[in-house]
């Protein structure tokens, strides 16, 4: 094919905001391209760049070989379809699509041909005098498209034109463009966020981030290929996984060696796995190359989405010490008081305040009538340094109560494999305390003051599991083992075959189902 635009070292800046930062693009003959992208990733900028509405900070627009910089968008061989039609409410089908040909001067019995022809080639027979306000979103698109193509252009640009319409009629408009690029003959530039759209219509798809192209490539080549985990997870749904190439054809996750079909990486690099939910089969137990535990099925029509936990996440256990109910009775005042030992971490000794110091120990006083009682006297003195050191709580009415207050440092779990690290601290607590936690799971959390985190960017993990072998009603004095988890590897799976949830599974792949890609970065 012909190369039809080059589009070189693009870069667009508004005021001190660079939008595109040096995109190259090569354009061909009767392609259909597609710019794909979230919102704000520059792919309408490019587009209004190359229809002449926007004029490039720096590189250069060629078409068959000239610099169409200086060119007007009104006389560049380009014409635009833009999102919401723009047609002119006081002219019925047939003036709108003539319009162009009309400001040109082109003979009645041509405008005729060419007018009926594209009325012809979009589905509109017998609309030709109806009122374009009238007609429906895929009517409407209909005219816009016609109109642009009966100038004979060289090429269409199309920015984001099916996303006024429903999904059903957006899915048969997809097919119905394709196959009007076809019969036209002519390049489409098409510009979409949506993965669906670009797979379904497209010769090539540009996928851009923040400015700049990630990867270029067909349909097939960015859904089977995809250069980095941003276009994998882009194209389709992924299971995204950290690994380790050790060695051409020889990838490891999770402990466990997987045979593979790339090559050229370095030996122990460390590199990111896209395996797609299709490719993988459901098999009994122990005859697939992991097992897992059925965690949720959802049914989508044609098939079910399976998440199988295979792997157990990053955990922590501590001790829960749980002593008798500790009310401290001031008969004379008609009170009572309570509090709980607390441990805390050397490094929350500067920033502690009196009010954290009631809620960790749970303070509190009430009277004879349960009224509660303000604590006015709160006495303690903690240095930095790993120690027990000993706090009064008191009314005003010298109703007290003195509890330990240990100062320590936490001992944390980092898990290399699943990149997380996570800690939480013994803890003291009554057996009314835990009698009466309305969500247990979440009290223990905050209790133990249970924190997990990714290691490699400190972002926060969530605490998905929280295990222990005590029944809260019936709970006595004694110590406690209490586990915190995050969420182990999930893994996403189609199937046609009906899974319960909770079900134990094997889960098998070929090597040619593993894509390992590079880290971005």
């Amino acid at each position: 094919m012909k190369k039809l635009i080059e589009v070189k070292n693009i870069v667009k800046a508004f005021d001190k905001q660079v939008v595109l930062k040096g995109v190259s693009l090569d354009i061909y003959e009767n392609e259909f391209v597609t710019l794909l992208g979230p919102s704000g990733c520059g792919k309408t900028t490019l587009l209004r760049i190359i229809a002449g509405f926007l004029d490039a900070t720096e590189g250069s627009v060629i078409m068959d070989g000239q610099d169409i910089a200086s060119i007007p968008a009104y006389k560049r061989d380009v014409n635009t379809v833009f999102q919401h039609y723009a047609l002119f409410p006081h002219l019925d089908v047939y003036d709108n699509i003539a319009f162009g040909l009309k400001i040109k001067k082109m003979p009645k019995d041509i405008i005729d041909q060419k007018v009926m022809r594209m009325i012809s080639l979009v589905g509109l027979e017998g609309f030709e005098h109806r009122d374009v306000t009238m007609l429906s979103g895929g009517q409407q698109q209909r005219v816009a498209i016609a109109r642009a193509l009966v100038n004979e252009p060289r090429v269409l640009l199309l920015d984001e034109s099916l996303s006024a319409l429903d999904k059903n009629l957006r899915k048969e408009m997809q097919v119905e463009l394709k196959e009007i690029q076809r019969e036209v003959g002519i390049t489409f530039i098409f510009v979409t966020h949506d993965q669906e759209e670009a797979l379904t219509m497209s010769d090539k798809i540009v996928i851009m981030k923040d400015g700049e192209i990630e990867q270029i490539g067909t349909p097939v080549q960015v859904y089977n290929e995809p250069v980095n985990e941003y276009c994998a997870k882009f194209i389709g749904d992924s299971n995204i996984i950290d690994g380790i190439m050790k060695k051409d054809n020889l990838v490891n996750f999770d402990d466990v060696d997987y045979e593979c079909v790339d090559y050229g990486f370095e030996e122990n690099e460390a590199v990111d796995i896209v395996i797609r939910p299709e490719d993988i089969d459901i098999v009994p137990r122990n005859r697939g190359l992991i097992n897992g535990e059925v965690k949720s099925v959802l049914f989508k029509g044609v098939h079910y989405e399976v998440i199988a936990e295979t792997s157990s996440g990053t955990s922590k256990t501590v001790i829960m010490h749980v002593t008798a109910n500790r009310d401290i009775e001031n008969k004379e005042a008609h009170e009572k008081i309570s509090a709980s030992n607390f441990f805390m971490d050397l490094e929350d000794v500067d920033s502690l305040t009196d009010s954290e110091v009631i809620a960790r120990a749970n303070a509190q006083a009430w009277n004879d009538n349960d009224e509660d009682v303000s604590l006015t006297k709160i006495k303690y003195h903690l240095k930095n340094e790993v120690g027990t050191y000993p706090c009064t709580f008191g009314t005003d009415a010298g109703t007290e109560i003195t509890i330990n207050i240990t100062v320590t440092t936490p001992k944390v779990v980092e898990d290399e494999a699943n990149e997380e690290g996570i800690q939480a601290f013994d803890f003291y607590k009554t057996v009314d305390e835990i009698k009466e936690s309305v969500a247990l799971d979440t009290d223990l959390v905050r209790w133990a003051d249970a924190y997990a985190w990714n290691m490699e960017d400190n972002s926060r993990v969530e605490i998905w599991d929280v295990k222990y072998d005590f029944d809260d009603e019936t709970i006595v004095e004694g110590d406690y083992p209490v586990t915190f988890s995050t969420q182990g590897r999930e893994i996403k799976i189609e199937t046609t075959d009906r899974i319960e949830e909770g079900e134990r599974i094997g889960l098998k792949w070929n090597p040619e189902d593993i894509h390992v890609m590079r880290k971005m970065g």
